[in-house]
């Protein structure tokens, strides 16, 4: 993988991820915990990371291994893309690098890197275009796992007798009994072992759907699932 793919499939994926990207992408992890072996534990009271409860469902997990089958040819022309943009702003970047040597006036100068940086733009644009129906069944999937988090947290609460539920960033140092992360995925993997990883045709994520029903003045309309399926800045003209 090129340097300019990855720079551009970062950019594409403010939206999602890019296969060779999830495929290396590590599950969020819960806070550090600190054993506190005789201290006095606190009835009621737990901790849970729900990101990386998401991340480390089995649906989550099983989504990330299909997607990379189902969507390799949306990959391949995104990386074949991107190879093609990464020789078109080398000659972009050579040809500054020889006007500066050269001295060309600022303004020469000043309009070579405006072009390389348009380039760039325009590549990760074309990227994002490509990786379209990845980025829109990654959300899906979210969305499917998500719409289930709330039950699970309430299910393992409910098992483990805790009341108040914090999250990690709120807790400098606890014991290993206020986790409730796993007990969170393992709810969240019988509520939902599978999701579907291709969202029906013309679906859009949720907080898209709320912008146009806000835009029309009426209430968002759910979006039926479909049939379960097979499941940066510019370069920098030293810097390349």
């Amino acid at each position: 993988m090129t340097k300019t793919f990855k720079i551009l499939c970062g950019a594409a994926l403010a939206l999602a991820l890019a296969a060779p990207l999830a495929a290396q992408k590590k599950p969020a992890q819960a806070a550090p915990v600190a054993s506190a072996p005789g201290g006095t534990i606190i009835p009621g009271l737990g901790v849970a990371n729900l990101e990386a409860a998401i991340l480390n469902s089995n649906a989550y997990q099983v989504a990330v291994q299909q997607r990379q089958v189902t969507y390799k040819a949306t990959y391949d022309a995104a990386q074949a893309r991107a190879l093609q943009i990464d020789g078109e702003l080398k000659v972009l970047v050579e040809r500054f690098n020889a006007d500066r040597t050269a001295k060309k006036p600022d303004a020469v100068l000043q309009q070579g890197y405006a072009a390389i940086q348009q380039r760039q733009e325009r590549g990760k644009q074309e990227i994002q275009q490509i990786l379209m129906p990845v980025l829109l069944s990654e959300a899906y999937v979210n969305e499917q796992i998500s719409e289930k988090l709330n039950q699970a947290v309430q299910n393992a609460m409910a098992k483990r007798g805790v009341t108040l539920l914090l999250g990690p960033d709120s807790v400098i140092a606890r014991a290993n009994a206020y986790e409730l992360t796993p007990a969170i995925i393992a709810e969240l993997n019988i509520l939902i072992p599978n999701a579907i990883l291709v969202p029906p045709q013309g679906w859009l994520p949720r907080e898209m759907r709320e912008q146009q029903a806000q835009q029309q003045g009426q209430a968002p309309v759910p979006v039926p699932a479909a049939a379960p399926a097979p499941r940066p800045t510019g370069p920098q003209p030293e810097g390349r």
